[in-house]
């Protein structure tokens, strides 16, 4: 019987990674790419045995609750091919507990499915997110593969598949200089011609040091002569990728306006979900809880990282064959970490109108000057200002709503004003 320590959440979310960094494309702005460096002369593939530990302990961990998800990343996880996903889903039927339900994730770029994989993630009941940038034109952009060619064709392949197998699926959209400007477009494909319900909108922030910014502008692959940085959180400069911080809320807010008049209840925005679940005193998304640390990372080797962000070595917690993964999630180490969000917190943040719904962000966004010149401003503020105080009054009215057992989707029938 597993003895919880006393710091111990009653669940958290982990994200493993089987593959670690290896990818089978090669999108410009894929940091994760360069965290290959950490494990010189890996073979990047998880070992059977520690299949079996990660998904044993994963339950363990969770006991208290009566529902797990098992969430696989990359890298691509699908370059570990069918046969170890088929182990993990009987792995986790041998050791869940009487009335436990598993829910499986996995994120991928989409180019390896097929009939073959749709049809194991149909009948395990697999929530797939995949990741698109946009249209073709868009998409292609950053999201290439080794040659350099684009991905769009490949990935609108497996979504195929996805679709003709009934597949539940979320589209994951990066938000970057190649599309922050066609909000809509982008949107609009999304849910018209991919028939999404589920969408995610994730910023491009990738930090730079003055002395790495030049190579990092390049990308994260390999390349000749071995000049390439390995991305750690450090640096006050972002590369020429990165999504404008204050372009990233008139983004989100030209997608909520069409959003909030025609698809409440149809399409579901995770960031719209999130805003208003603090409207309603619920955090359902790490990044604008006011504390952080129960969003954690495996490698394919067993390490544990304190967050998919932070998969480097300051934040390495240690190792679940030596060390049952509870324990590190429940380290003094891990749980300051998440302390630290909330108590680096700037005046400017503290005293914010929107610091109910935004808490600062991500910690890793946060390494510019308040206009007192304090340290430790989320790069995206202007952006989020933006986008918490354009909404403001329209999520207060689906609030209400809710408060009054009706229906939020309601709002679109009300006027809703300036």
């Amino acid at each position: 019987m597993i003895k919880f320590p006393p710091q111990a959440p009653p669940a958290f979310h982990l994200l493993a990674k089987p593959t670690g960094a290896i990818c089978n494309l090669d999108c410009k702005y894929c940091f994760f790419l360069s965290k290959e460096m950490l494990y010189p002369g890996s073979r990047f593939h998880m070992a059977d045995e520690l299949l079996e530990t990660y998904i044993r302990q994963l339950l363990e961990a969770h006991g208290r609750v009566p529902e797990v998800i098992i969430a696989w990343q990359g890298g691509e996880p699908t370059l570990m091919g069918l046969d170890f996903f088929k182990r993990a889903v009987e792995l986790a039927e041998k050791y869940k507990k009487p009335g436990q339900q598993i829910i499986h994730t996995m994120q991928t770029n989409g180019t390896k499915l097929d009939d073959a994989w749709c049809a194991f993630f149909k009948k395990h009941n697999f929530l797939i997110g995949l990741s698109v940038d946009g249209p073709r034109d868009i998409h292609d952009t950053y999201r290439v593969n080794k040659g350099g060619a684009g991905s769009f064709d490949q990935v609108m392949r497996g979504w195929e598949y996805l679709r003709q197998h009934g597949v539940d699926f979320n589209i994951l959209c990066t938000v970057h200089a190649a599309n922050q400007d066609q909000p809509l477009e982008v949107y609009r494909f999304f849910r018209d011609e991919l028939g999404a319900q589920y969408i995610q909108f994730i910023p491009i922030v990738e930090r730079a040091t003055a002395q790495f910014l030049p190579l990092a502008n390049v990308g994260w692959s390999e390349r000749p002569g071995g000049e390439r940085p390995l991305y750690v959180q450090s640096g006050s400069l972002v590369t020429e990728r990165s999504v404008d911080g204050a372009q990233y809320g008139r983004f989100l807010c030209a997608i909520f306006d069409e959003w909030v008049r025609r698809d409440v209840g149809q399409v579901f925005v995770q960031l719209f979900d999130t805003a208003l679940g603090a409207h309603v005193g619920q955090y359902s998304l790490c990044i604008f809880a006011p504390t952080c640390g129960n969003a954690l990372a495996l490698e394919h080797n067993g390490d544990l990282y304190s967050c998919d962000h932070y998969v480097e070595p300051d934040y390495l917690l240690g190792n679940i064959q030596q060390t049952h993964m509870i324990e590190l999630v429940a380290s003094d180490k891990q749980r300051q970490f998440g302390r630290d969000k909330q108590e680096t917190l700037p005046r400017y943040c503290r005293e914010c109108e929107v610091r109910f719904a935004c808490n600062g962000g991500c910690p890793r966004n946060r390494f510019i000057h308040t206009p007192d010149g304090e340290d430790g401003l989320n790069y995206l503020c202007a952006g989020y200002k933006l986008f918490f105080n354009h909404t403001h009054r329209p999520m207060q009215m689906m609030a209400d709503l809710l408060r009054q057992g009706r229906y939020a989707d309601e709002i679109m029938q009300m006027e809703i004003g300036d």
